[in-house]
């Protein structure tokens, strides 16, 4: 299942135009913030479709029945660029588990790239429901071997993945590998450009959040 929240008129359209305006994105603290906000917002709505039960509390006056979450899920992000998205979820599930995974474009002399993943530090994972973040979905490759190798350490009940952008090529690579996944984005872009960069996009996300990077 797809859901794209800029769709209908909310403030992650506000946020979006903010995180991809070169006039604005310059901004590091409003950049990372913009993408705390979509992923509490992509929280809320993820929190709809968890399983909820009844409980009695006791209150100073009197005792009252609540609902409140069964099981919090377990957060996960793709190291760097996927830190501000992760706080913004845990910001609304702050009781859950969490998980870290570093995977990146390895690039190549002849401008081509693996994925190349390096760390990953997951709970215990089976029956979970897992949300994974990171801001860009572009060709979903880096999205898919972390999903497979946090899929070797357990299954998760539901996988929901969020995004800032995700192009139609990346959510379509993703699907296909994993059929029953849920995939929020802030919005859709047509097509990736010949280095594999979504477009229109925003940029590097994890430069503009956090500076630029050497890499060989």
């Amino acid at each position: 299942m797809i859901h794209n929240l800029s769709n209908e008129d909310s403030l992650v359209s506000q946020y979006m135009a903010e995180l991809r305006d070169v006039r604005i994105q310059g901004d590091r603290m409003r950049f990372r913030k913009n993408l705390f906000r979509i992923a509490q917002i992509a929280a809320y709505r993820i929190s709809k479709t968890l399983e909820w039960e009844t409980r009695e509390i006791e209150t100073p006056l009197a005792s009252c029945k609540v609902r409140v979450l069964r099981e919090q899920p377990l957060i996960a992000n793709i190291l760097r660029a996927g830190m501000p998205m992760h706080n913004g979820l845990l910001d609304f599930f702050d009781q859950a588990d969490n998980a870290f995974i570093s995977a990146y474009r390895k690039h190549t002399d002849d401008d081509e790239f693996i994925i190349e993943l390096e760390y990953l530090s997951c709970p215990p994972l089976d029956g979970k429901v897992l949300i994974l973040a990171d801001p860009m979905l572009a060709t979903g490759s880096s999205m898919v071997l972390t999903l497979k190798a946090l899929n070797s350490l357990g299954k998760p009940s539901a996988i929901h993945v969020i995004c800032a952008i995700a192009s139609r090529q990346g959510i379509a690579a993703l699907s296909e590998a994993f059929p029953d996944i849920t995939i929020w984005a802030g919005d859709i872009d047509p097509e990736l450009n010949s280095k594999s960069y979504i477009v229109p996009g925003l940029g590097d996300a994890g430069d503009l959040a956090f500076g630029p990077k050497m890499q060989s």
